[in-house]
């Protein structure tokens, strides 16, 4: 009898990767609900314990985080002091340090909690990517934070503190650290945009087509986020945040066109 005739046995069906659709649909919505409240208790545990961790070390943390202000008082030959107005203000400022710290220590495991969540949507041969996802969104979230503290932050606060340099500055602890926190972590995340195109071409949501036909207000609207990011009103600056995030965007269409539901179709008839 010919090969094709011949009724494969039920042993080697299952063994067939199940499609997206039927995974998915084989949870319920409370079923959804529970492992995504279960991946988030997760994630916030993981990041309190970094930032227990990184708390007891937060004052030599902090000697980094003043560097880009230190040099700017400095270029300026300005007084190199940092002042606070409330007691408790010390305290809190290394809780934020401790905190940014933990979440960058903690960003490996959040993500690994992120990768485990949507495992499931994913064909069997498709889930030993878990190790380039993990190199590469921590690889972006890290380089954006670097990209921030080496070059943005350092050019905006040499054009603020330059600006102002008739006048004395007394620059809180406090508001120094939030406008850091602010600039850091705003392009940590920023450089996760491939991730998160990552995730809608995954579900079929956008495709590299749709993003390369809307590549002109895709650009008007990442110079309109660079505007309300940056913290001065120069282009200059506005177009340091801009250039990563247009080579970025660029990265993703590749990222869309890889990962949707058709592409990943026919690399599962192929395997």
């Amino acid at each position: 009898m010919p090969e094709a005739l011949v009724e494969r046995p039920s042993s080697e069906l299952e063994t067939q990767p199940p499609s997206r659709l039927e995974q998915m649909g084989s949870m319920s919505l409370v079923e959804h609900l529970e492992e995504l409240r279960r991946r988030l208790v997760w994630s916030l545990l993981g990041i309190a314990i970094a930032f227990f961790a990184c708390f007891f070390y937060a004052s030599r943390i902090f000697a980094y985080v003043q560097r880009p202000i230190m040099q700017a008082l400095r270029d300026n030959h300005m007084e190199q002091t940092l002042i606070y107005t409330n007691p408790i203000e010390p305290f809190n400022l290394y809780v934020k340090i401790g905190l940014i710290a933990g979440i960058f220590l903690a960003s490996p495991f959040v993500l690994y909690q992120i990768w485990m969540f949507i495992a499931p949507g994913l064909y069997r041969h498709e889930k030993r990517y878990v190790v380039p996802f993990m190199f590469s969104t921590v690889g972006l979230f890290l380089a954006g934070g670097f990209f921030g503290y080496r070059i943005v932050y350092p050019q905006a606060l040499t054009f603020l503190i330059g600006y102002g340099a008739q006048f004395k500055p007394m620059i809180t602890v406090s508001e120094y650290t939030n406008l850091f926190m602010t600039i850091i972590l705003g392009l940590g995340a920023v450089f996760e945009l491939p991730i998160l195109i990552f995730f809608l071409a995954l579900m079929g949501l956008v495709s590299a087509g749709w993003l390369w036909r809307n590549i002109r207000y895709s650009i008007l609207a990442i110079f309109i986020v660079a505007a309300i990011v940056t913290p001065t009103p120069d282009v200059v600056n506005m177009c340091i945040f801009a250039a990563p995030m247009l080579v970025l965007y660029v990265l993703s269409i590749g990222v869309a066109w890889m990962v949707h539901p058709s592409r990943r179709k026919a690399r599962a008839a192929q395997a």
